[in-house]
């Protein structure tokens, strides 16, 4: 592993916070320098303007560092109030088909970028690419469709919706997490399928939007048929299908290793196999003692900062005042209402 620039060099761990804002004990493990990111969820959001403040705050310990959450809309949104309530990807793609108006995908992936940025938030980990519509436990209405042709449509409009607001877009969850039934935050999936079955379908939108992707976030599912170890620490998965096959050049995240589908190793153990598997940063959501015992695998195991990752830092200078009034907004929020999903 190459040492980076230290003045672009972030570190390859993202973790979460406990409350709404910083404790002593978190702006000391901010300024680790393993620690490159914050993954924020509903139990750290007040409103708009505390969100906000809590954002400057940790750039304020620490400018090197991503800021992020899993705002896709429908059931999987973790700010709401003065957000904008979206819909489900399944629920606009229905909408967005119906209408034969694909543009509207743009505009809400614009609005959900927009009002992030506007509040100091540099990455959604959105939009989820897996195709399905009602066999995944954990998937189903947050894909856009079982069509991947129709997916790739669907889901390009809302990438390109996010980049004109600054943000870079996650492809999630490569290669696909939509074939089985089994919920990898509760189980270990295993899906049977041969490589030339995923390359017909759930594949699709991974390779036709890659160069159009910031990041993409890997699956804790295991497909036998093609590797004897689960996506996240697989060498073939990522470093030869999605880096060589598939010439993905962006950051690769792991999906939270705390999940079960990432196995009965040790943390320090998950982290360092998704490493050495070529993924660019890991997540540990809402477990401290797990993000101590990662840091310090680091730190033993002499794990390199990135540079990579500063390109996921967002562009954007959206002021929020200034983002509600505009008829842009308006028209989109219409159009929510009027789908009958807001």
């Amino acid at each position: 592993m190459q040492e980076s620039n230290f003045l672009n060099s972030f570190g390859r761990l993202m973790t979460s916070l406990e409350g709404t804002s910083l404790t002593y004990k978190e702006k000391e493990l901010i300024l680790n320098k393993h620690i490159g990111g914050i993954i924020l969820f509903s139990k750290n959001f007040e409103s708009q303007s505390q969100i906000h403040s809590l954002c400057l705050d940790i750039k304020s310990v620490k400018q090197n560092i991503i800021i992020a959450v899993d705002q896709e809309g429908g059931r999987v949104q973790r700010f709401k109030n003065e957000f904008t309530p979206l819909p489900s990807m399944q629920d606009l793609g229905d909408y967005a088909i119906e209408k034969n108006n694909l543009g509207i995908c743009h505009e809400i992936g614009w609005l959900m970028a927009s009002e992030l940025a506007a509040s100091g938030i540099d990455i959604s980990f959105a939009p989820v690419l897996d195709v399905d519509r009602e066999t995944s436990s954990i998937i189903g209405n947050r894909a856009f469709s079982n069509d991947p042709k129709l997916l790739i449509q669907l889901a390009d409009n809302f990438i390109n919706g996010m980049n004109e607001a600054g943000m870079q877009a996650t492809g999630k969850h490569f290669p696909g997490h939509g074939g089985i039934f089994e919920d990898s935050h509760i189980s270990e999936p295993v899906d049977s399928r041969s490589y030339e079955q995923l390359i017909e379908l759930d594949l699709k939108p991974f390779t036709e939007l890659k160069d159009n992707l910031g990041a993409m976030m890997t699956a804790h599912i295991t497909f036998p048929n093609i590797d004897s170890v689960c996506v996240s620490y697989s060498n073939l998965w990522i470093k030869e299908i999605l880096r060589e096959r598939l010439a993905f050049h962006g950051i690769v995240f792991s999906d939270d290793l705390s999940m079960k589908g990432a196995g009965d190793y040790s943390m320090g153990e998950k982290a360092l196999k998704s490493i050495e598997a070529g993924c660019d940063m890991v997540l540990v959501c809402n477990n401290y003692d797990g993000t101590m015992e990662v840091v310090d695998a680091f730190e033993k195991n002499n794990v390199q900062t990135s540079s990579k990752i500063t390109a996921l830092q967002n562009s954007a200078n959206i002021d929020w005042s200034d983002l509600v009034k505009k008829d842009r907004v308006k028209n989109i929020k219409n159009l929510i209402k009027e789908m009958g999903r807001a």
